[in-house]
């Protein structure tokens, strides 16, 4: 019985912790200033009753500051023109005029190949630019790609990599493209520079149909970086076709797990002699690296983003100063709210200020 007793005191006690609901309080908030008008440069003072919630947000109503933002911000750039600029460089090797930089607006998006880059209309705008003559990264300088653009459609950027047969032209050179950028030359509120596509969200892709076999291209895509490079030149006197190179010895003691040599990355990969009659040995080849289809006409900026006052393990603040630089009508919004595991309490307080010069 006292078992029985025991279980259905426990369920209750069960059902009662499950209905025990940690509550959120609400918040008792407000913000209040002295005046609703100062001057620029003027500290702005925010009185703060209820300054002891669990978190405070301010958004200023300056330009990507502003609470009516906060959803998004998408920029209508359709009318201003656009420019175009990056950084390269060049090392290794002795071939020439391997590199070039090219655009299209009616490129379908279709990578698969080559021949379906080609089958688009390509704008060669290598002589827009400067390209590096060395290691050190040279700047472009800033292009106008404005005559490029047509309404309604994304506008492409190639960069166009040759090798010729690396036994008579010489070896193939190692190209990095960094810092790319399209920006419009429109200012967001006459201050703010608007980047439509830079290196990170290009989206570049490397299209070689030789991607399958011995004499694809070395080139690669980084969030940072663009590197055109050739397919290795194969030839008798690399170390990979000497059969007496100690890598092709299943005995090496990189290979053992018991020796103190033993690598673990190291594979054994059973020689194969240097075939002097393959077509892969030393090729003439084409590849591009080519950008995402580049939406020209808008900017998305994401969200306005406010700016944390205080968080729950903050003190209880009971004033906020803000500066406001330019004159103007600004619309100051703070958010309060009180959190639990179970819900949260928001506050949102508004208050008009006008800047004066």
């Amino acid at each position: 019985m006292k078992f029985k007793y025991y279980a259905v005191l426990l369920g209750v006690l069960l059902v009662a912790a499950c209905n025990d609901k940690i509550e959120v309080e609400g918040a008792d908030f407000d913000v209040s200033t002295a005046s609703t008008t100062y001057k620029a440069g003027q500290p702005v003072e925010f009185d703060i009753k209820g300054g002891n919630v669990h978190m405070i947000s301010f958004y200023s109503g300056e330009t990507l500051k502003d609470y009516e933002a906060r959803e998004g911000r998408v920029i209508d750039v359709s009318k201003a023109a656009i420019t175009m600029q990056f950084t390269s460089s060049v090392q290794l090797g002795t071939q020439a005029n391997q590199l070039s930089v090219w655009a299209s607006n009616n490129f379908n998006g279709d990578y698969s190949s080559v021949a379906k880059v080609k089958a688009a209309t390509w704008i060669d705008i290598t002589n827009r630019f400067a390209l590096g003559t060395s290691t050190t990264l040279l700047a472009s300088g800033t292009k106008d790609l404005s005559d490029l653009v047509v309404a309604g459609k994304p506008l492409y950027i190639g960069f166009k990599y040759i090798t010729k047969p690396q036994a008579a032209n010489g070896v193939a050179r190692q190209w990095f493209i960094q810092s790319f950028a399209i920006n419009s030359t429109l200012k967001l509120d006459n201050t703010f520079g608007l980047t439509i596509a830079d290196q990170a969200n290009a989206g570049f892709r490397i299209i070689d149909d030789n991607a399958a076999n011995v004499a694809k291209a070395l080139s690669t895509v980084t969030s940072t970086r663009v590197t055109m490079q050739g397919n290795t030149y194969l030839h008798s006197g690399l170390p990979q076709f000497n059969p007496d190179n100690p890598i092709f010895d299943p005995k090496n003691p990189i290979y053992d797990p018991d020796s103190p040599l033993f690598v673990a990355t190291a594979k054994f990969v059973p020689f194969v002699p240097f075939d002097p009659n393959s077509a892969f040995n030393d090729p003439a080849s084409e590849h591009w690296a080519i950008s995402k289809g580049i939406t020209i006409d808008k900017v998305d900026l994401g969200p306005d983003l406010s700016t944390s006052v205080k968080g729950m393990s903050n003190p209880p603040i009971t004033v906020y100063k803000h500066t406001y630089t330019k004159a103007g009508t600004y619309k100051a919004v703070f958010i309060a709210s009180n959190n639990s595991i179970d819900g949260e309490k928001k506050i949102i307080k508004e208050i008009s200020l006008t800047i004066t010069p």
